[in-house]
């Protein structure tokens, strides 16, 4: 695969349709063990995205993660601006001086993006965050060394359903301790969206 500017604006506009499409779904599964304001703070924010992408000509998939980046940071409330904010500047670092984008240097970008969350949260595998999705994709994507639609679509959805069963220990969902239990995590079900969201753009390419 290549990874092209015109690919990673599709990846963007299909992870907007997806987080339009479930806002009400994001919000009620943040209701319980959250704010209750996941779905609203991420769909403005992605609508932003995606406006800002399409207003100008850019040169590389770098700009185009940038962009994202800075957007998602001013417009997406609470916890989740700084925490994809930082995943998508640390792709934007990770894509700077390349011509094109392979495979290898997508997961190497998508690694970097992980290693960014986790340190901009503070938080480890397990924990019931977008960790719990970003860290298992990451592993089987270096693990294959194959960037298939379907490996990244399975392990994300498996990943974000096992959060269900996962007590949270890090956020605004740790007060609830035990009753966090039998709730998927909203940041892994936003997580899931944008991998889902990637999956198609590879199977279209097909």
């Amino acid at each position: 695969m290549s990874f092209t500017v015109e690919k990673a604006i599709k990846w963007l506009e299909k992870i907007n349709e997806k987080i339009q499409e479930n806002k009400q779904y994001l919000t009620k599964l943040d209701q319980p063990i959250g704010d209750g304001d996941h779905g609203i703070n991420m769909a403005r924010g992605f609508q932003e995205v995606v406006t800002i992408v399409n207003e100008k000509e850019y040169d590389t998939v770098s700009d185009v993660m940038k962009a994202t980046a800075m957007t998602v940071m001013s417009k997406v409330g609470g916890a989740s601006g700084p925490l994809y904010g930082t995943a998508f500047l640390k792709m934007s670092l990770a894509f700077k001086e390349k011509e094109v984008i392979d495979d290898a240097t997508f997961i190497h970008g998508l690694e970097e993006a992980l290693n960014g969350i986790k340190q901009r949260g503070r938080a480890i595998h397990g924990e019931k965050t977008l960790v719990d999705v970003w860290e298992p994709v990451v592993n089987k994507l270096k693990q294959e060394n194959n960037f298939q639609a379907d490996l990244i679509l399975n392990t994300a959805k498996a990943a974000m359903e096992k959060t269900k069963e996962t007590m949270a220990t890090k956020g605004r969902a740790a007060y609830f301790k035990e009753n966090s239990i039998g709730h998927i995590d909203p940041g892994s079900a936003s997580s899931f969206y944008l991998f889902e969201a990637l999956a198609e753009v590879l199977e279209e390419e097909k």
